[in-house]
């Protein structure tokens, strides 16, 4: 019942907040992708390669996202760059994940004593489409420049606070949609983040992504 109210919401808001949501976001860049198919909530993209500006903390996830999305604000803002200079748009949404092994080893941020839990949570802004690796500007030693290469990913969409176990609960329910339509997820699932802090939890926009292939016969 919960699962159905959740994206029920998101659906039935959808008309209600478009003004809203229009005039908040009409002039923020999102990355540009191909639906090839769109189930209710869940929808098969393909996005193009994406260039992403990234960091990763250790503790909890909502640590974690509070620290990131201030280092990274502070890059593309001009705030905390070896020289400064032009603003990068924000782009929307705010993608998130849990860092691999390797990922938690190469770390440079501080971790701070009182965080309890010990998951490193990367964070990654996407770069307006006008950037590339080789155009935006130097950012500090704790933040990356990559290229995340094209690929077709499963998402389902939903409102709410995006809580742990909303979260868990949307992850469930798209690799059951996945497995339904022949695919296979390939990698970790990941978070994107449509919304500011202060919009109401059900006027906000929230996606589970997971890279697929087309499963083996």
């Amino acid at each position: 019942m919960r699962k159905t109210f959740w994206i029920a919401a998101g659906g039935a808001l959808a008309l209600a907040g478009a003004a809203v949501a229009y005039a908040q976001y009409r002039n923020t860049e999102e990355p540009d992708y191909a639906s090839v198919a769109i189930d209710g909530a869940f929808e098969l993209r393909d996005y193009p390669a994406l260039v992403v500006a990234e960091i990763t903390h250790t503790g909890t996830r909502q640590a974690a996202s509070s620290r990131s999305f201030r280092r990274l604000a502070a890059y593309i803002f001009g705030q905390d760059r070896p020289a400064g200079g032009e603003k990068i748009a924000m782009t929307s949404p705010v993608l998130q994940d849990r860092a691999r092994e390797d990922e938690k080893i190469a770390m440079t941020a501080p971790v701070l004593e009182d965080e309890v839990a010990k998951d490193a949570w990367r964070m990654r802004f996407v770069m307006p489409a006008k950037y590339t690796l080789d155009t935006l500007p130097e950012p500090p030693a704790d933040i990356t420049l990559s290229e995340i290469p094209a690929r077709r990913v499963a998402a389902v969409r939903f409102a709410g606070n995006g809580s742990a176990e909303d979260l868990a609960e949307m992850e469930q329910m798209l690799a059951e949609w996945v497995e339904a339509q022949g695919l296979r997820a390939k990698g970790a699932f990941e978070y994107a983040f449509y919304d500011a802090p202060m919009v109401p939890g059900p006027l906000r926009r929230n996606e589970v992504l997971v890279e697929v292939e087309e499963a083996a016969r």
